[in-house]
């Protein structure tokens, strides 16, 4: 058997989709670990970080489906979609890596004492005195920094992957199956 024959070209394509399964729930997993403990600086770029999760898990279903059973019409849907998903990906990645400490304070992260935070009671303290617990701010922003980051990189990787599964597809569309009738169109 040759390598890039018709079973090794199923067998990458499965594995690949294998692989994005993972990154999707990885995705999932930290924009709503994120946004879940209020560390997002901006919600709608942790929603589109879960959106491109949730998307890359459909995708990776149908693009299952269409290798194993060598379908036309699923793995030409596979390719369109995975290149939609991989420009909103690479959009969606760049966006976490570009938005800095300075950006996150500028769109919401503002540091809160707990004098100034609407709807608590407001901590009781001698005047001119330490109030009992430390700024909750910094710590926030390193963490919402560090979720960015890793949704960044993740994304970022993997969304070039997302050009190999394109091609890879559009050329296990174009292979002859061999255990299939010789007469057969396709």
């Amino acid at each position: 058997m040759v390598c890039g024959g018709f079973a090794c070209s199923r067998n990458a394509l499965c594995a690949l989709n294998v692989v994005y399964v993972l990154v999707g729930v990885l995705l999932v997993g930290v924009a709503g670990w994120a946004r879940g403990l209020g560390m997002g600086s901006s919600p709608p770029l942790l929603g589109g970080a879960f959106a491109v999760g949730v998307f890359l898990l459909l995708i990776a279903g149908l693009g299952l489906l269409g290798a194993l059973r060598h379908h036309q019409v699923l793995l030409f849907f596979y390719v369109l979609i995975l290149g939609l998903v991989f420009l909103c990906q690479l959009g969606v990645s760049c966006a976490c890596l570009a938005l800095g400490r300075e950006a996150q304070v500028g769109h919401g992260v503002t540091p809160r004492t707990p004098q100034n935070t609407p709807g608590t009671p407001q901590c009781q303290f001698p005047p001119g005195g330490v109030p009992p617990c430390p700024p909750c701010a910094p710590q926030l922003l390193q963490h919402s920094d560090q979720a960015l980051k890793i949704l960044g990189g993740v994304g970022l990787f993997f969304s070039f992957t997302e050009v190999l599964g394109v091609w890879l597809a559009l050329r296990f569309r174009n292979q002859r199956d061999p255990r299939a009738n010789p007469r057969a169109f396709l």
